[in-house]
């Protein structure tokens, strides 16, 4: 990781802020809008996300793969929201299978958090 663990720790609590700001946002925006799948889509991921980054925050000293886990749901979260907002304000995604791959990188996030039922700490 390009970041130490003491920086990244963090950094995914203001990611996890930025990313109920911008689900708070993006539901409001959907509900004003002709077509709220797109933006509805973006908000429940980040509103689904946020919290999950919130808790391995929390839980960073006693998961092992707590920072693995956090830097797969935010960037993958990161990705496909902005990917469904950017169909929605430009009428394309960002690049080609952006959705998909943002989905894909959420799902092993998730594993990765299940996997840290079985890596344990070694200080705890």
């Amino acid at each position: 990781m390009s970041m130490q663990n003491g920086q990244l720790r963090p950094a995914i609590l203001f990611i996890a802020g930025l990313m109920g700001l911008f689900g708070v946002v993006s539901a409001a925006a959907a509900s004003h809008g002709a077509d709220p799948r797109l933006l509805g889509g973006a908000s429940a991921m980040c509103l689904a996300h946020a919290p999950a980054l919130v808790a391995l925050y929390a839980a960073w000293p006693m998961v092992r793969t707590a920072a693995i886990a956090a830097l797969l749901l935010s960037t993958g979260t990161a990705l496909f929201a902005a990917d469904l907002t950017a169909r929605h304000l430009l009428g394309h995604g960002l690049f080609p299978m952006s959705a998909p791959t943002g989905g894909g990188l959420m799902m092993l996030g998730w594993l990765a958090i299940a996997a840290g039922a079985f890596f344990k700490r070694a200080d705890i």
